[in-house]
């Protein structure tokens, strides 16, 4: 099932709108890696002989995290019950049916995975309930399940547990800030454009009821993936073109060409075509992990998600990293964590699309040294490569462990 172009699109170009999808995400980042290993590149080199070396340090953070070797999709999911905690079975959804329980799913993830962009070093979180103050991703998690479950993306006290178009789009910044608990001594990175990001997406709630439904919540793409399924299956890479089809517009840096909001996309020169996607390189990384996150609600309204490994791996900096300093990305210059690069950039650009595609030939050598018969990437990504770019990064550049490279983004793609 395909998601539907809008009446305004349907006269853009074919190859602008093909851009928003994982397999253009996927078959053009191969073409930046093909560039970089021909030697053409000014920013980094390759070294896949030390592809094994990644494998061995996600192998064994992988068995650390999962010693059972049962390894969870890649998902939002897992930081919902960090310290310990399930706050999603907490949270006091009383009598409502399994289609209305993926709705509340769905619109909890939608707003929590758009919070989800680098929180910065200094930021953390104080969970009340168990005491522990959480950084980075888990903190963002906490504290987005927290304002969810007081209404904060609700506008009907009688429904707190819900995000609709209407409360989204007049959410304002001291609400914001009170829920992530953001002063002066616990400064959040791009606190003002995740606002705008919030809001936005209110707006493109309110634009399409036929994927959002009239009250306009992200969890109403359960009812049209019922309504258009005749086998109550779905391709995974069917649930991101929905999801890039409503929301690609709510992006604040996101790439617009010709009108056509293309989301998380930049440019590159190993990329030429003779039309209108001449040097795009789509990557759509918050909407993948999105759509990897909504997989469970799905499949547990009943339906079958198919093809996980039809969505690619997330160019993000903990991933990106990992390449980086386990020497598979080797810079031509001397990289200074302190100097900022632009996430438009030819270099970010760049590493972004060396780890997706590096990331889909390390997923072998993983597998191996698992001795498993079969790894998604998803798994990849959960057991995985993610954790170990956080472990290496803490042994190379204690205490803290930034990335290789420090990128100056807006809060809304990282």
């Amino acid at each position: 099932m395909s998601a539907p172009a809008t009446a305004r699109e349907t006269s853009a170009p074919a190859e602008l709108i093909a851009l928003r999808n994982a397999a253009a995400v996927r078959e053009r980042c191969a073409r930046v890696r093909d560039w970089v290993a021909a030697g053409r590149s000014p920013h980094f080199t390759l070294n896949e002989a030390k592809l094994d070396d990644a494998a061995a340090l996600v192998a064994d953070v992988t068995r650390a995290s999962c010693p059972d070797l049962v390894i969870p999709h890649h998902s939002r999911w897992r930081h919902f019950s960090a310290g310990g905690r399930d706050r999603w079975a907490a949270l006091p959804l009383g009598a409502a049916d399994a289609l209305e329980r993926t709705r509340v799913a769905i619109d909890l993830a939608v707003v929590s995975v758009l919070l989800d962009a680098g929180a910065g070093a200094v930021w953390s979180y104080h969970d009340d309930d168990t005491g522990i103050r959480f950084a980075r991703s888990e903190g963002l998690a906490v504290a987005s399940i927290d304002m969810f479950r007081v209404g904060a993306f609700s506008s009907d006290p009688a429904r707190p547990l819900q995000a609709d178009a209407r409360a989204l789009a007049g959410l304002q910044q001291p609400a914001l800030t009170i829920g992530l608990q953001v002063s002066s001594q616990n400064p959040l990175v791009g606190l003002p454009q995740r606002l705008t990001l919030l809001r936005r997406l209110g707006a493109a709630l309110a634009a399409r009821p036929d994927l959002f439904g009239a009250v306009g919540r992200p969890g109403h793409l359960i009812d049209g993936i019922f309504a258009a399924s005749r086998d109550r299956t779905i391709a995974a890479a069917d649930i991101l073109a929905h999801l890039l089809d409503g929301l690609s517009s709510i992006w604040p840096s996101g790439l617009t060409v010709d009108g056509i909001a293309l989301g998380d996309a930049g440019f590159h020169p190993a990329v030429r075509t003779r039309d209108r996607s001449d040097r795009i390189v789509p990557f759509h990384k918050l909407s993948q992990w999105l759509a990897y996150s909504l997989i469970e609600p799905i499949e547990q309204a009943g339906m079958t998600v198919t093809d996980v490994d039809g969505l690619t791996a997330l160019p993000e900096y903990r991933n990106g990293g990992l390449l980086i300093d386990a020497g598979v990305i080797v810079p031509r210059a001397p990289l200074e964590p302190a100097v900022a690069h632009d996430v438009a950039s030819e270099l970010i650009v760049e590493w972004r699309a060396l780890t997706v595609a590096l990331l889909e030939k390390l997923r072998e050598p993983v597998r191996r040294r698992l001795g498993l018969a079969s790894l998604a990437m998803s798994q990849l990504l959960q057991g995985g490569t993610w954790l170990a770019g956080r472990t290496i990064a803490a042994r190379l550049r204690p205490p803290d462990g930034p990335p290789p490279i420090s990128v100056r983004a807006d809060g809304t793609v990282f």
